[in-house]
C-alpha cells in the first residue's frame, strides 16, 4: 500500500487527469471497495504496508492503512516489507504496533524460539463446527519476515528468509501434518497450506510468459543469494501457493514443482506503478469438500482472481491454484 500521511500524500504513476486530488485516500477507497465486494473472512497485508520515509508518524500511518479492515470488522494479518521501518518506528517497533491493533491475527514471533526477523507466525483454519474435522486445522497459513536489505556487508541487495526461520517453518509444518494425519479422525494427506511474505524468492524468475497467468512488467527483485526456502517448502509438502508483494507491476502466478508462486500487483496509490494500469488486489478462495450426506470435510480446491480499481471493479485472471488429488509432487 505504501501508505504515508493520508490526504497530504500524493499519488505516483497515475494518468495526468488523475493527479489532482489523488492521495493515500484513493488507496483507502479501493480497499473499502474490494472488501465490500468480496466480503472476505481474512485480509492479508503483504508488506510495505506503509512507506516509512514519507510518513510523519509510522504508527498513525499504519493505523490509517489498515483502518478499512478494522472498520468492517474483518480479521486481518500482516507481514513486514522493506519500507515499513523507514519512518519513526524500528522494524521491531512496527511489528509490535501491528500485533497490538484491533482485529489483528498477526503475531510478533513464535514463543520460546530464537528466530531472525519479526512477524514469523502461523495461523490454523479449523474445520466446520459440528463436523469430524472441527478440531483439526484444514488449512494452514504461514507468515514470514523476508527482511529488508542484506545484513551481511559483502552481500548486496535485499534480505532473505534465514536458516532459523526455515527451521521453525519445517518444525511447524511437520507438527501440523502429524496431527492431521495421525490424530483421529486420521487423514490420508496433509492439509494444504499457503505462505505469505514480501520479497520474491529467486525461483520467481523461473517462468516465461507462456507458463504463468498475469503479467511480468519489471524484473524480479529477489535477493542476490538463494537461501533455499523454496526447496524447504517443496520438501515440507504442504504449501500449495506462496504470495508476495515487492514488485508492484508484476501480478502473475506460475507453478513450479507443485507450488504456485504468486504476485498480486500493487494496491497503493503512493506506491510506484504504471499509469493507466489499474491498481489491483488478489483474492484467494478456498472451497471445502462435502460428503453425499452433506457433511463438510477438508479443503477441496484453492482458487484465485484479481480485482482492479477501475469503474467496474473488474475481476480478471480467475484460475484454480490447487485441486485435491491433482497436485502430486513431480518426479525430476
Amino acid at each position: 500500500m505504501h501508505y504515508a500521511d493520508g490526504r497530504s500524500t500524493g499519488c505516483e504513476d497515475v494518468l495526468p487527469e488523475q493527479v489532482a486530488g489523488c492521495s493515500d485516500l484513493n488507496t483507502t477507497a479501493f480497499l473499502y471497495r474490494v472488501l465490500r465486494a468480496e466480503d472476505p473472512d481474512l485480509v492479508v497485508f503483504t508488506g510495505d504496508n506503509i512507506y516509512g520515509a514519507d510518513s510523519t508518524d509510522a504508527a498513525k500511518s499504519m493505523d490509517a492503512a489498515i483502518a478499512p479492515a478494522i472498520a468492517m470488522n474483518i480479521p486481518w494479518a500482516a507481514v513486514l516489507g522493506n519500507h515499513d521501518q523507514e519512518g519513526t518506528l524500528s522494524r521491531e517497533g512496527v511489528m509490535r504496533h501491528l500485533v497490538g491493533m484491533k482485529k489483528t491475527l498477526s503475531r510478533f514471533n513464535p514463543e520460546g524460539v530464537e528466530i531472525d526477523g519479526f512477524g514469523n507466525y502461523n495461523l490454523e483454519v479449523g474445520g466446520v463446527e459440528g463436523t469430524q474435522l472441527a478440531n483439526k486445522s484444514v488449512l494452514n497459513l504461514y507468515f514470514l519476515d523476508s527482511g529488508d536489505r542484506s545484513t551481511v556487508w559483502w552481500i548486496p541487495g535485499y534480505g532473505w528468509i534465514k536458516a532459523s526461520q526455515q527451521a521453525w517453518f519445517k518444525q511447524t509444518s511437520l507438527s501440523l501434518q502429524k496431527n492431521y494425519r495421525n490424530e483421529e479422525p486420521r487423514q490420508k494427506e496433509p492439509a494444504p497450506a499457503l505462505a505469505y511474505f514480501h520479497i520474491p524468492l529467486p525461483e520467481f524468475s523461473s517462468f516465461t510468459a507462456s507458463d504463468f497467468t498475469g503479467v511480468k512488467q519489471e524484473s524480479i527483485s529477489s535477493p542476490s543469494i538463494n537461501s533455499g526456502f523454496f526447496t524447504t517448502m517443496v520438501e515440507a509438502g504442504d504449501v500449495k501457493a506462496a504470495f508476495i508483494g515487492h514488485d508492484h507491476v508484476n501480478d502473475f502466478c506460475g507453478k513450479l514443482t507443485g507450488i504456485q508462486l504468486c504476485y498480486a500487483g500493487g494496491l497503493g496509490y503512493h506506491a510506484y506503478g504504471k499509469a493507466g494500469w489499474s491498481r489491483r488486489a488478489r483474492v484467494v478462495s478456498v472451497q471445502l469438500e462435502k460428503t453425499v450426506s452433506g457433511e463438510w470435510q477438508g479443503v477441496k480446491s484453492i482458487k484465485t482472481w484479481k480485482r482492479l480499481d477501475d469503474e467496474h471493479l473488474t475481476t480478471i485472471d480467475s484460475e484454480v491454484l490447487w485441486n485435491r488429488g491433482s497436485n502430486e509432487p513431480q518426479l525430476i
